[in-house]
């Protein structure tokens, strides 16, 4: 029977797990399927958008970016400057320098080679977290639980 402390790491980091395995089980299916089929290019898109499911899931749990709705408020426990600004940033620093990896391996790679495909799409995906990330700085949608009015902080200035 397991121990209480790994039922409760399994229960805190389900949605991480499960969104894993889930990519795990379309990166094995593609790799045994033909990407030229409907079944082997849904695997391949499958694989970018699960790709971007999981790095929201775990990057919004632990990098931050002021402003958004889409980031938590991150702790005030830093005494410099600099080390604030890039925690203020984290997400934002994140998904650009992986970005800019995943542009480069895209930019190395044939567009058109059954991985290729894959690394572009992903491509896509990272510009779309990285602009709900930057669009929700300061748009909102009226009705989602996710666009609510973000409160400035103290000294912070609004526009």
């Amino acid at each position: 029977m397991p121990n209480v402390q790994s039922k409760n790491f399994l229960r805190q980091h389900s949605l991480s797990i499960a969104t894993a395995l889930i990519l795990l089980t379309w990166i094995v299916l593609y790799i045994r399927s033909n990407p030229s089929t409907h079944l082997g290019s849904f695997f391949g898109n499958a694989i970018a958008d699960w790709t971007g499911l999981l790095v929201t899931v775990v990057a919004t749990k632990f990098l931050y970016e002021t402003g958004s709705a889409e980031s938590r408020k991150p702790p005030r426990r830093w005494l410099s400057p600099m080390i604030e600004a890039l925690q203020n940033h984290s997400l934002t620093i994140f998904l650009l320098v992986t970005g800019a990896g995943w542009v480069w391996l895209f930019a190395v790679s044939n567009p058109s080679s059954k991985w290729g495909q894959v690394v572009g799409n992903i491509v896509s995906e990272w510009t779309q977290i990285f602009g709900v990330v930057i669009l929700t700085k300061s748009l909102m949608e009226a009705n989602s639980k996710e666009s609510k009015p973000v409160k400035p902080e103290a000294g912070q200035v609004t526009r």
